[in-house]
């Protein structure tokens, strides 16, 4: 989808359809959607007064303009009760509208920034909420499909501005929300990948290619390298399988002054069988999605790398198989991790902390420090929050509150999760220094306990995104899928931290 910022009339551009707003409880049209219903004798008004658009948050009412304008067709959309308005509210609204006419074969889509100057939400703010949900929202995994879609796509979205002066703050937001938009959808197509196409391998040569496109550094671990570093965790999960384990990094350099860059860490697990702890049968191909933290920070990392912050950032990826065979990993079985930990293998279905705690080790041993991983780590995250809200742990308020704020810009919901010593005594193991499953009950939280004896005082947060990666359906610009979760978060992060 090509974006454009234009300054005119919206009444008088020759689009396919145009977009206009209205709030819960107008009396009348009002703002471009004013323009637009005098321009068709009053039609928005006449839906208005029928009660067949009532402003209703999400509400999408289609009119055809009879070539009384030259756009065949005015969506008007809700934004909800004006007080109540929030940029995520009009990424949402954004999504819906242009979902309906990507349905109805509209290629060339005219709106405005929504929402622009209502609710102390600036037009910038506004541009970049409207260009992130009309890019998600229209979002469709297509690759393996030989059938021709039945609807088209927009190829041109057009942001109309009457004031020529404010043209150049519409275009910041609008790029950057391009941007934090695009990388969220390539974070998505990793992890709607069929497990036989996104191998570790395959994964690794995603981010190569990703590096030279947008001039950051790659580098690779193999097994050997894994091997004389003591990376036992991350081999013992990969026994079971013929595909080798990648360590994958990637390197921004914005700040030549800075000493020490901020880590992201994500799992990257291509398939997740469970191992000899195999998982039920049932929904088990999702179990493709088990590297959606990894996809997380590689697309982060797209991102960051076009935002150019001034600060350096470090992305690490464990990526592996985990699959039963004769050589696999056993329960009680004892690995010792990077930094010379010994962990008593409970359950291989654990497999995910397994990795991250070599990566995290890795991460202290390069200096990275603040220290952020991304994991779709339990299935008790997923029973505790659901799949509303991501689950936040970690050791340092201080960027756990950067994270929640980066989060909140996004729109990406982000729970603190309690992170009390009692947590560590459920890991306790009577043969190695911890073991990898703490029992039944706080199991999100025991699994955060596990990982913090691998960042130790380093300060850091951890990501469980088990909930929260895919979703069951469309909802705004989420869509049925992979949702590219963390994608923004991580780049605003960034962003945050760089203007500190």
């Amino acid at each position: 989808m090509e974006i454009k910022v234009i300054a005119g009339d919206i009444t008088k551009l020759q689009v396919d359809s145009i977009i206009v707003n209205l709030c819960e409880g107008e009396a009348r049209p009002s703002g471009a959607a004013e323009a637009v219903d005098q321009a068709l004798g009053g039609a928005i008004a006449q839906l208005m007064a029928t009660g067949e658009s009532k402003g209703k948050l999400n509400e999408v009412s289609m009119i055809h303009t009879l070539g009384k304008i030259e756009a065949a067709r005015v969506v008007v959309v809700g934004l909800g009760k004006q007080p109540e308005l929030t940029p995520d509210r009009i990424r949402g609204v954004a999504a819906e509208a242009c979902r309906s006419l990507r349905k109805i074969g509209s290629q060339r889509v005219a709106t405005i920034a929504h929402g622009a100057g209502l609710a102390g939400i600036g037009p910038e703010t506004a541009a970049q909420a409207v260009v992130e949900g009309s890019i998600l929202g229209v979002y469709a995994f297509r690759k393996h499909m030989t059938k021709e879609p039945e609807s088209g796509e927009i190829k041109e979205l057009l942001i109309v501005e009457k004031e020529e002066g404010k043209i150049s703050s519409l275009e910041g937001g609008c790029v950057r929300g391009q941007v934090l938009a695009e990388a969220t959808n390539f974070a998505r197509d990793m992890v709607n990948e069929p497990a036989n196409y996104m191998t570790p391998g395959a994964m690794a040569q995603i981010a190569k290619d990703m590096a030279q496109s947008y001039g950051l550094e790659f580098s690779l671990l193999e097994r050997q390298q894994m091997q004389e570093m003591g990376m036992g965790g991350l081999l013992g999960v990969s026994q079971g399988s013929q595909e080798p384990p990648k360590l994958i990094q990637l390197s921004y350099k914005g700040d030549a002054t800075s000493s020490k860059p901020l880590g992201l860490i994500g799992k990257g697990i291509t398939f997740d069988s469970g191992g000899i702890s195999i998982k039920p049968s049932e929904g088990l191909g999702e179990m493709k999605g088990d590297m959606a933290g990894g996809a997380t920070v590689i697309a982060a990392m797209r991102a960051i790398a076009q935002l150019k912050p001034k600060m350096n950032v470090t992305a690490l990826v464990p990526a592996t198989e985990n699959l039963p065979s004769g050589s696999a990993l056993k329960p009680g079985d004892v690995l010792r991790a990077m930094n010379g930990k010994t962990i008593e293998i409970v359950s291989t279905d654990a497999e995910g902390r397994l990795i991250l705690a070599d990566a995290l080790s890795y991460a202290r041993k390069l200096e990275l420090s603040p220290l952020v991983d991304v994991a779709t780590l339990t299935g008790a995250c997923h029973i505790a929050l659901g799949d509303i809200c991501s689950g936040a742990f970690g050791n340092n308020q201080e960027i756990m509150e950067a994270v929640l704020r980066a989060g909140e810009e996004a729109g990406e919901r982000i729970w603190q999760m309690p992170m009390y010593e009692e947590y560590k005594e459920p890991n306790k193991s009577d043969v190695a220094d911890i073991k990898n499953v703490g029992g039944r009950y706080g199991g999100a939280i025991t699994a955060a306990q596990f990982l913090s004896e691998f960042s130790e005082d380093t300060p850091w947060v951890h990501l469980d995104i088990a909930g929260t990666s895919r979703s069951d359906k469309d909802r705004t610009y989420l869509v049925k899928g992979a949702t590219g979760v963390g994608v923004r978060t991580l780049a605003n992060l960034a962003l945050a931290l760089a203007r500190q």
